[in-house]
């Protein structure tokens, strides 16, 4: 699914009011009742829906801007909730009437239709810079501990020689013939008035007539920066971290767009993760599984773990070491290393080895083999 202000068509800066707003526009549009039978229809109505049920959520939305929909899904999981979109039209229309529960006297047509959504020529100049999306690769044990890195990205910045205003003299602009400066222009719709970005000045309400020779009129150069990040210990692959004003300068003196990092995280050569928990197979020996033993195994953070292996032991049998995990990411406790025993078989057997074995397979009564005479007896019972 596509990025939740994306589908809105909103800025990551957008205020509450600006969400819902951006929110009944697009709902009107997909509703059922005005696309009967129109599956997409029906598929866009809830996503715009999903959409706006986290970003109008003060704590999902500061979830999701930091970790994405894969960090929004964790954090859920760990209240005991859960969030997987709308699987039915009537969830989604449950959002919907709560948007619009708040408009007074205003019908739902009026705040479609009406003038005062389309903005004008000066909010059009302030434009917001594009947001950026790099990717990282940090290794296993990095992303237990967290780590500080280094990126290298292209960014758009403000122009130097004309402050980003397309142009180095006062007189390189004039207010645009089609618009006269207004930055939109109306269209007739039937019976409604409807407003839209001017075509020639793109809402800017003035072109330039002397561009800059740096940027060529577009008041913003690239240019390779270093942003200096640190990754959060917990982190998992999917998950991404917001960089907020390290996209692109803004146009017209609005803000810069923000930098979204993606995690991946290098699988490890003994360790494998699983949610919070770490599994770490431990191969032993047949006779250290019979008489049992002592064994040290590594843990994330450089120490090393003693387990006691009692006489008996089976092949998969599973150790939990409490808090010997990763940490989670929203700062509630550690997960568990979980060792699974291995009980290795000798191979390349001696002559003498072979003739104990056997001697000792001889010695061994049916006290020694509790499942396979427990599995004997089941067998048994079948063919009664």
């Amino acid at each position: 699914m596509a990025d939740y202000y994306e589908t809105l068509e909103i800025p990551r800066t957008a205020t509450a009011d600006e969400i819902k707003k951006a929110y009944r526009k697009k709902a009107i549009k997909y509703h059922p009742d005005k696309n009967p039978g129109n599956a997409e229809a029906e598929k866009r109505f809830k996503e715009i829906s999903e959409a706006y049920e986290v970003l109008s959520n003060d704590k999902k939305r500061q979830t999701y801007d930091r970790y994405g929909k894969e960090g929004l899904g964790a954090a859920a999981g760990a209240a005991g909730g859960g969030f997987s979109g709308f699987s039915s039209v009537d969830e989604a229309l449950r959002t919907f009437m709560g948007a619009f529960g708040g408009m007074g006297g205003e019908s739902i047509f009026e705040s479609y239709f009406g003038g005062n959504d389309f903005g004008g020529g000066s909010a059009q100049m302030r434009r917001q810079g594009a947001s950026k999306r790099a990717n990282i690769t940090i290794s296993f044990l990095e992303a237990a501990k967290g780590v500080d890195k280094e990126l290298a990205i292209n960014n758009y910045v403000t122009c130097k020689t004309c402050h980003g205003k397309g142009t180095p003299s006062s007189k390189g602009k004039k207010k645009c013939p089609r618009c006269h400066g207004a930055g939109q222009v109306y269209e007739q719709k039937g019976f409604f008035s409807m407003s839209m970005a001017c075509p020639q000045c793109h809402g800017e309400g003035e072109i330039i007539t002397d561009p800059c020779k740096d940027c060529r009129g577009e008041g913003l150069i690239k240019e390779k920066q270093h942003v200096k990040i640190h990754i959060p210990a917990g982190v998992d692959s999917g998950m991404r971290l917001k960089m907020s004003g390290y996209g692109d300068a803004g146009h017209g003196g609005g803000p810069a767009g923000d930098l979204y990092v993606f995690i991946n995280v290098e699988p490890h050569e003994i360790f494998e993760r699983e949610g919070n928990d770490v599994l770490l197979d431990l191969p032993i020996s047949f006779t250290e599984a019979a008489l049992g033993c002592k064994k040290d195994v590594p843990g994330l953070y450089g120490h090393t773990c003693r387990i006691t292996i009692p006489e008996g032991t089976q092949n998969g049998k599973v150790f939990r070491l409490r808090n010997e995990g990763f940490p989670s990411v929203h700062g509630q406790g550690k997960g568990d290393l979980l060792v699974k025993i291995f009980v290795e078989t000798p191979t390349q057997l001696s002559e003498k080895q072979i003739k104990l074995l056997k001697e000792f397979s001889s010695l061994q009564g049916p006290a020694n083999l509790p499942k396979s005479n427990s599995f004997l007896d089941k067998i048994k019972s079948i063919f009664k």
